[in-house]
């Protein structure tokens, strides 16, 4: 009778396990809904057409073949671009660590100073699958408003300036907007995300 019972008793256990499982995976995929904004998914991103750091024309098409991390600042930024450039390449580690693809995009709000051979300096010594974009004013102007960043000079001159600007980070699909991250979120918080949506 005791070993029945043992018997039962394990069942019992490993049934309790495997629905417990079952419900955090539920929990889990319920979570991966993707951000809710104003306007709807379309609001945010749209078609662009600017340069590389290798001087090569691309459109949206050619860069967001995926899931992307698109992030807008500019390389003479002394503070917050690189700080959250640092954190999104970092999650982009961890996500290539779990065997998941994700392309890092940087687009300069300041397109006088980031010409194609700045951007080429910047993303080769930050890391090798960055891609930085660049254009004329009036593109990475349509650019901004397609992603409904911010973005304001600051200063005189055409060297002794800032740029105020808005900081999200945005996770593209081919589809359009997946989920956008505010600076507070760490590395691992933006990975576990970002998982949620990889294929």
């Amino acid at each position: 009778m005791t070993k029945l019972s043992a018997i039962i008793g394990s069942i019992l256990v490993c049934l309790g396990l495997s629905v417990g499982a079952v419900l955090v995976f539920k929990n889990q995929n319920a979570d991966c809904e993707p951000a809710a904004v104003a306007g709807g998914q379309a609001a945010i991103g749209g078609p662009f057409s600017l340069i590389n750091q290798d001087g090569v024309r691309v459109t949206d098409k050619d860069v967001i073949t995926d899931l992307s991390l698109i992030y807008f600042g500019f390389t003479f930024c002394p503070d917050v671009c690189p700080l959250d450039t640092a954190r999104n390449l970092e999650a982009i580690d961890i996500l290539t660590d779990r065997g998941i693809e994700v392309t890092p995009i940087f687009i300069t709000i300041d397109p006088a100073r980031d010409t194609p051979e700045a951007l080429k300096d910047f993303v080769d010594v930050l890391h090798p699958k960055l891609i930085g974009l660049t254009g004329t004013e009036a593109e990475i102007d349509a650019a901004s408003k397609a992603y409904k960043t911010y973005r304001r000079k600051v200063g005189e001159g055409d060297t002794d300036y800032v740029m105020d600007h808005s900081t999200f980070t945005y996770l593209m699909s081919p589809s359009g907007l997946v989920e956008y991250f505010r600076r507070a979120v760490t590395p691992e918080q933006m990975a576990d995300r970002i998982a949620c949506f990889a294929s």
